[in-house]
Order: structure tokens, then C-alpha cells, then sequence
């Protein structure tokens, strides 16, 4: 059912970016009330100077419920 986008910088290993995933997931899985099963997690990595354009840029201001 929820599918979670992470964006962030380039940097973290494969070993970060999976706790990162399932801590995500186990939170949201707690707080939504739904199976941890019916969740999917993936990480985007973007360079630095690339984020605002690739990013914060092309996401709606309403949809975003915590600002800088």
C-alpha cells in the first residue's frame, strides 16, 4: 500500500541507507496502524548543488508538511 521516497544527499552507504528504509518503515508502520509487510521504501541520491532544482523545486507546496 505506502510506497516512501527518501531523497538526499549522495554520501551514506548501502548498509545506512537500509536501516534508514526499514527504521522508516517500522515508524510508519506503527503510526499508520498498517502491516509492515505492505510497505516499500527507496532512496534517491542527489548531489548537493542538484537538490533544490531536483527536489524541493518540483514538490508541491501544499503536499509539503515540514519546511527548511
Amino acid at each position: 500500500m505506502p510506497h516512501i521516497t527518501i531523497s538526499m544527499y549522495k554520501g551514506r552507504d548501502e548498509v545506512l541507507k537500509k536501516s534508514i528504509a526499514e527504521k522508516t518503515r517500522d515508524f510508519l508502520s506503527k503510526e499508520m496502524d498498517v502491516d509492515p509487510s505492505a510497505f516499500t521504501v527507496s532512496i534517491v541520491d542527489y548531489e548537493k548543488e542538484d537538490f533544490q532544482k531536483e527536489v524541493l523545486d518540483k514538490v508541491d507546496p501544499d503536499t509539503m508538511y515540514v519546511k527548511k
